[in-house]
């Protein structure tokens, strides 16, 4: 199989994961970066990499046959637009855009131009998600009635030296819990409702620091969700899943859905249920499913590329990316109306 040329908008964080993993990788080749900062051209001029000021430079000189997207979220659909109307398909991070009326309006590009869309919520790429999904989708949990979530880290000071780190939008329910959210809808399906709370009481940020959140799903289930990034805690994806290498990895489990004929627990996959009669005074019987590990961030530019070339649908796409941000969005407007947000089924 020839390689398959890349080209990636913004070396920030995430846009350098996708860049080392191109780099690395036997089946891409990397034919540019779009990056106007002085820190991000310095990072990309130490690696000889080809760089440009904006994507339009980069969309020119280059023949890319895929974009990674990785700016600020404000930017996305514009970049987007540029590149899809140019035919190239495009990967953007997560979240899809910064408002619902962006994401409807890319998925009205993606109508029009009939270039494929991939939102990068990485987690969708996981064995161990596409597991749990499958034990649910076999009835063995029966009716999933609850789910309870902890997404609890600590951010050292040093992080929030960039200022829209501490204005909102910036803090852990838009950059860290939409992932968590992100995972029960690929579980569980549609949000119906929210409900939430955040507090800023530790820093004192414009940002919240620490939140908590009710989902109703449209299947029936209540699913608890809690986020801190100024917990001391383990109970964190990153830390226990071995997505991401830069983290110690812990052995502590951090999402428990519970059904009417088991429950399972993640990342271990440890599912629960009694072999006879359900009954209270009954013995439990653990099963445990053991899947291989992949580098998610790998897996995701070869499902891209699968995208692109129209091999594949998108597992995460521009829709799937509006309902993760609507519901994001929901808890959002919630915890500061202090009134439940329902969240509409999408119309197209």
């Amino acid at each position: 199989m020839q390689k398959f040329t890349l080209a990636v908008v913004g070396a920030g964080v995430i846009g350098r994961t996708h860049i080392e993993r191109i780099l690395k990788s036997p089946e891409f080749t990397l034919a540019g970066v779009a990056e106007p900062s002085q820190a991000g051209r310095q990072w990309c001029a130490e690696r000889n990499l080809p760089t440009y000021d904006n994507h339009c430079a980069l969309l020119d000189a280059t023949q890319a046959q895929g974009v990674v997207i990785a700016t600020p979220n404000a930017t996305h659909v514009q970049v987007a637009t540029d590149c899809m109307t140019r035919g190239i398909p495009v990967l953007i991070e997560k979240p899809v855009a910064d408002t619902l009326a962006s994401a409807e309006q890319l998925i009205q590009v993606e109508k029009d131009t009939g270039v494929p869309v991939l939102v990068g919520h990485h987690r969708r790429q996981n064995p161990i998600l596409q597991r749990a999904r499958q034990i649910i989708a076999e009835g063995r949990l029966g009716q999933v009635v609850s789910a309870n979530v902890m997404a609890n880290f600590y951010k050292p000071p040093a992080y929030f030296d960039v200022a829209w780190r501490r204005q909102t939008g910036g803090g852990p329910v838009l950059i860290n819990l939409i992932h968590d959210i992100d995972m029960l809808i690929f579980m569980l399906g549609e949000v119906l409702a929210v409900q939430g709370s955040l507090s800023n009481s530790v820093r004192g940020f414009e940002v919240e620091d620490t939140g908590a959140a009710l989902l109703e799903f449209k299947c029936g289930t209540q699913a608890v969700m809690t986020v801190s990034d100024t917990a001391t805690s383990p109970w964190c994806w990153d830390f226990c899943a071995g997505e991401q290498s830069q983290y110690p990895r812990q052995n502590v489990q951090t999402h428990f859905l519970s059904g009417t004929q088991g429950s399972l627990s993640l990342p271990d996959l440890a599912l629960w249920h009694y072999k006879g009669d359900r009954h209270w005074h009954h013995e439990l019987t653990r099963e445990q499913t053991t899947v291989h590990e992949i580098d998610v961030y790998v897996q995701q530019l070869r499902h891209f590329r699968a995208v692109a070339e129209r091999r594949e649908t998108p597992i995460c796409s521009a829709q799937d990316g509006w309902r993760t941000l609507q519901a994001t969005q929901a808890l959002l407007n919630a915890a500061q109306s202090g009134q439940r947000q329902t969240c509409p089924t999408f119309r197209t």
